[in-house]
């Protein structure tokens, strides 16, 4: 039986967001990340999915390497609340340097999504997806999920981004941490 997810962007979202993260020792996550994620993880029984744009890679100012050690990082800092992150999928890619067709696998294109869907068996009518930017929210929507934009990372200016092209969030979220609790709610409303 398939099972529902949590879409989560990264940087902005998860972790603070110094730029092109590309040093372990760099990542800082938000204040209860860890704990709001193991919550969620544990009462909707959900996979927790990274989808994220890496045009840091296309730039040549980071390597895939890099983006895995942060994403490994991530895991460790997570195994603290007992929870991890079950896949992360990332976009190398940027137009400036790249071609539009290695580009269709950046968000807001909800191509990663699908792709996640479909290796790990997840059920998008009751996914959702979190992030702070409107490319996030558009892959959500796109994809056919349930969005949160966190107010975290670049989610003050995406709100008025969004509200600009007629694109409103399904919920509007502080932090992470909010916005897990506002997916339990609505998870369990729904269900």
């Amino acid at each position: 039986m398939a099972s529902c997810a949590v879409f989560l962007d990264r940087d902005g979202t998860l972790n603070e967001d110094p730029g092109y993260l590309g040093n372990p020792a760099d990542v800082k996550l938000f204040p209860g990340t860890a704990k709001a994620l193991s919550e969620l993880k544990a009462k909707l029984n959900c996979k927790l999915v990274v989808i994220s744009n890496q045009s840091g890679i296309a730039r040549g100012l980071i390597t895939h390497s890099m983006v895995d050690a942060v994403n490994a990082r991530i895991n460790e800092m997570l195994a603290l609340e007992k929870t991890s992150i079950d896949a992360f999928y990332y976009c190398p890619y940027h137009p400036e340097y790249s071609t539009l067709e290695e580009c269709e696998c950046r968000k807001p294109s909800p191509k990663l999504v699908l792709e996640a869907a479909k290796e790990l068996n997840i059920n998008l009518s009751n996914s959702y997806f979190v992030g702070d930017a409107s490319s996030d929210i558009l892959c959500g929507m796109n994809a056919g999920l349930k969005t949160i934009l966190v107010k975290t990372g670049n989610g003050l200016e995406s709100i008025s981004i969004l509200q600009n092209q007629n694109k409103i969030p399904t919920f509007v979220a502080e932090n992470l941490v909010q916005a897990c609790n506002l997916i339990i709610k609505d998870f369990f409303r729904e269900n």
